[in-house]
């Protein structure tokens, strides 16, 4: 496997045929000579027979970048990876826009403990490789490099690129999942030394307590921030939404003081008025939740949520034609919503269109199945939040 990979590499020139038998008279037949041979032994799959001549070959023009380049890709997949940097430089310095080659010699300086030479020429080279493959390779030896030096700023930029560049990848995923990680406790300990007692801090707190699945000690946290600093961005439309899954009635009515106060810090958030609009419709004032999924729908026109509720309580209320547009534009808006494909499929099965209705039940069928299937899947990862009492104290 290691030679198939070293050969698509490999690009030899042969500057005339020779036979076996013929004996060089001069260096340049000698040359042709040896470079005949490497190419016969690569071709019948010998590259450790390959590498003697190419040595020979090297020793007659030592100038030559794509002779010099062939024995380092050789050596280098022979896992000599010292005797690859001399001949990958040597090439290196008479061609240097050889992105490749440099991915190649910045990797085996790695793996010779010369991780200041590999980390220049992987940077170099990394944004000039063509081949995606080796252009991750040397992504993610970039991303290794930087996480031991903790230089996650760096690791993470280089994280973007290679997601852009192949984003099913589940190393890449894993390097990422790993250096957002590590960025998040560096910071949680440079907020925890340098404000302790902030808003911040408790907001922060917050959010590992949901983590935890310790809904309570969350809210605690929430209450802390706010009594800290009630002006802290997002902190009251956070600690509405904890409070509005709570099943006690005094919890709920202080999640709609919350949400009011995330307006009134924010009059664009239009999640806040979204989230109004449904604890009225709950309660059975359609009118009043219509006016608030339409005020938060001028806010953000994109917010395919906001189009899902208007829509409901408008075929609720027995206005299926005022709803319809509402519904295309949700599942336009947001496709990977089974809800709101289920609700349009009823919509038109209503309006008589059976062949629109077949097809947005497939969708949702083929959503809920998904989900099902990821639920199932990532069960022993979900932490259930505890029971949330309304007796609980900041």
């Amino acid at each position: 496997m290691k030679f198939c990979i070293a050969a698509a590499w490999i690009a030899l020139a042969i500057p005339v045929f020779l036979s076996n038998a013929q004996t060089p008279t001069d260096p340049q037949q000698a040359l042709a000579l040896h470079l005949q041979k490497a190419q016969q032994y690569l071709r019948e799959k010998k590259p450790d027979l390959a590498i003697p001549e190419l040595k020979a070959a090297v020793a007659l023009d030592p100038d030559n970048p794509e002779t010099q380049g062939n024995l380092g890709v050789l050596l280098y997949f022979k896992e000599d990876y010292a005797g690859a940097i001399e001949h990958l430089r040597a090439a290196l310095s008479k061609q240097p826009n050889l992105a490749k080659l440099q991915g190649l010699l910045g990797i085996a300086e790695l793996r010779t403990s010369d991780p200041a030479d590999g980390r220049k020429d992987l940077e170099a080279a990394f944004p000039a490789i063509p081949d995606k493959k080796f252009q991750v390779q040397t992504g993610l030896e970039l991303v290794g490099l930087y996480t031991q030096t903790t230089d996650l700023d760096d690791a993470a930029a280089i994280l973007v690129q290679l997601r852009k560049i192949d984003p099913a990848n589940p190393e890449i995923l894993y390097a990422a999942y790993r250096t957002y990680s590590d960025l998040s406790s560096e910071s949680m300990l440079s907020l925890a030394l340098a404000a302790p007692d902030s808003g911040q801090m408790h907001q922060l707190l917050a959010h590992e307590e949901i983590k935890e699945g310790n809904t309570n000690g969350a809210i605690a946290q929430y209450r802390k921030a706010v009594a800290a600093d009630p002006h802290l961005p997002g902190v009251h439309f956070e600690l509405a939404e904890l409070l509005n899954s709570a099943s006690d009635p005094a919890l709920k009515q202080e999640a709609i003081h919350e949400y009011q106060a995330a307006l009134l810090a924010n009059p664009l958030n239009e999640k806040a008025q979204c989230r109004l609009a449904e604890i009225d419709a709950q309660k059975g004032n359609a009118a009043r939740a219509v006016d608030e999924f339409t005020q938060a729908i001028k806010l953000q026109p994109s917010d395919a949520e906001a189009k899902l509720g208007l829509a409901k309580q408008l075929t609720d209320s027995g206005q299926p034609d005022k709803a319809l547009p509402y519904l295309e534009d949700a599942v336009q808006l947001d496709p990977t919503d089974p809800l709101a494909h289920y609700r349009l499929a009823l919509l038109y099965r209503q309006k008589k269109q059976p062949e629109d209705f077949k097809h947005e039940m497939d969708i949702y069928q083929k959503l809920k199945d998904a989900k099902e299937k990821l639920r199932a899947t990532y069960k022993e990862l979900l932490i259930q939040p505890s029971e949330i009492r309304g007796n609980e104290k900041p």
